[in-house]
């Protein structure tokens, strides 16, 4: 048996040389994004809890896009599309390698393809990497993520997990931030990923994604500091519990239920919001 994806540029990278098949099996959490850098910018949680327990955990990355897309200046300022493909697969492989992932699957398909529902090629290639694994913990992009394509690869992850037999999928399902803070959320909605360990990795992880942090976007900085800045400001009456907190939403019911609108479950995290705030304005005037 071996993973057959159905893009010929895909990429089946694992650090240490192993049997991808038995890898992907061993994957006890694992984290879906749409470019390269995503996973380390939303997962680092899930990464650290595998470090934790190397023998009892293992972490698995799958990057949806190819990232022909990526802005660029400097030293990639006359990069080709073709060009950055190939830099931003390897710095993705590297960054599997720092942070002991125990698989790398990179599917390089276009954005556009991506954004089209029933794409017959994105549909395959996520049912077999689900069907591949029995993951403990999913990590996604949330849904009211401002970045279109990472919206698009949420659904088409969510349409995945929802094709398979109940006792299959996950037993949990987070969607965690990147293009939109989720620091909004009341609190009773928010779930907190522990992203404060291990920062000089953290650090490490990003800076290995050198097309985009010597190209323009410090995600180096940037990251852990909106890490550090949600630890603090996340209660006004207690010292900080965590060093760093990726702010992320539990999608689990999405999966449960797959006659649930995901529309009026998101719109309803945002209803909360609002009468949050009327109500604590009704209580002073």
């Amino acid at each position: 048996m071996s993973l057959v994806f159905s893009r010929p540029d895909a990429d089946v990278f694992v650090p240490g040389g192993s049997d991808p098949v038995v890898a992907l099996a061993r994957v006890t959490h694992l984290c879906v994004a749409a470019h390269q850098d995503d996973i380390e910018i939303l997962a680092h949680d899930a990464i650290c809890d595998c470090l934790d327990k190397p023998g009892a955990r293992a972490f698995g990355g799958v990057v949806v896009t190819d990232g022909a897309g990526s802005p660029r200046i400097g030293v990639y300022a006359d990069h080709s599309d073709e060009q950055m493909r190939a830099v931003r697969r390897d710095e993705q492989r590297r960054a599997a390698e720092l942070g002991g992932y125990a698989i790398q699957l990179q599917l390089a398909h276009q954005s556009a393809d991506v954004k089209r529902p029933g794409h017959a090629g994105v549909a395959a290639d996520l049912a077999v990497i689900f069907a591949g694994c029995a993951p403990e913990r999913v990590y996604l992009h949330q849904p009211a993520d401002k970045h279109d394509t990472h919206v698009a690869v949420f659904l088409r992850c969510l349409e995945a997990l929802r094709a398979l037999p109940p006792e299959r999928r996950p037993k949990q399902v987070v969607g965690a931030e990147v293009w939109r803070d989720l620091d909004w959320l009341v609190d009773a909605d928010k779930f907190a990923l522990d992203s404060g360990r291990r920062p000089a990795l953290a650090a490490e992880l990003l800076r290995a994604f050198d097309s985009q942090v010597t190209g323009g976007k410090r995600y180096d900085l940037a990251a852990q500091g909106r890490r550090l800045a949600h630890a603090t400001f996340h209660t006004s009456h207690a010292t900080d519990r965590l060093a760093g907190i990726t702010w992320a939403m539990d999608l689990t019911p999405l999966v449960v239920d797959p006659t649930r609108d995901v529309a009026d479950f998101t719109l309803a995290h945002i209803d909360r919001l609002r009468a949050d705030v009327a109500a604590r304005l009704a209580c002073f005037q």
